[in-house]
């Protein structure tokens, strides 16, 4: 097992009941982190400020941000549905990375990891507003990712699908014979990630080992960006 020291560390997990949350939360604390776990939900634009500073330093943010994704066709997608995925996975992700940075800066260390999406990297019908949203993730992360490499804090971004999670796999998906054979046509892997495999790898981009990175998104998602 992969394993990394984060001895003295504080790391803040969002949405730490879903997605990807339960498993980040234990690998960090596996490896020595101080884990700060927030299970809000951060639609209240006030909310990610506030949970900053509760939190008092923060060595590590993980955003771990997601929302159930619609299957609509994109003339039908209606601007609910839009606002939506931006108001759960965009505008969060701006507030945090702002609330965040100031204190990272000033001690010139810090890093923001995003868990992302690869429906960003590759076109998914029916995908359309979720793909958006997840795409203007992505955007952000390499924006801020150039700005604040100099003071020595690092931005990046895992995009996964075919990840082992209770949000877009749960037990019931994974049990279906059509997901199973859809598996074996779409993902050259030819089965899920395992939740571990995908969290360790978030570690390593939080550890020192990764400090060469700058704003960057890591596909993690068994092959399937690469068909």
């Amino acid at each position: 097992m992969a394993s990394f020291d984060f001895s003295g560390k504080r790391v803040l997990v969002t949405q730490s009941d879903t997605f990807m949350g339960p498993t980040l939360c234990e690998v960090f604390r596996e490896n020595g982190a101080e884990v700060i776990a927030d299970d809000q939900a951060l639609l209240d634009p006030a909310l990610p400020a506030t949970i900053v500073a509760k939190a008092g330093r923060i060595d590590i943010l993980v955003a771990n941000l997601a929302v159930p994704a619609p299957y609509t066709p994109a003339a039908e997608a209606s601007d609910e549905e839009w606002r939506n995925m931006f108001a759960h996975m965009v505008d969060p992700l701006q507030r945090l990375v702002r609330a965040v940075l100031p204190q990272m800066v000033q001690r010139r260390s810090g890093k923001v990891l995003l868990m992302g999406s690869a429906s960003a990297l590759r076109g998914m019908k029916r995908a359309s507003s979720y793909s958006a949203a997840r795409g203007a993730q992505l955007a952000y992360i390499q924006a801020v990712g150039v700005e604040v490499a100099p003071h020595n804090v690092q931005v990046n971004a895992i995009a996964q699908n075919f990840v082992e999670n209770p949000t877009y796999f749960p037990p019931e998906v994974q049990a279906n014979p059509a997901f199973q054979d859809r598996l074996k046509r779409e993902v050259p892997l030819g089965r899920l990630v395992a939740q571990r495999e995908d969290a360790q790898f978030a570690a390593y981009l939080c550890s020192e080992a990764a400090n060469c990175f700058v704003g960057q998104t890591f596909p993690v998602c068994g092959g399937w960006v690469a068909r």
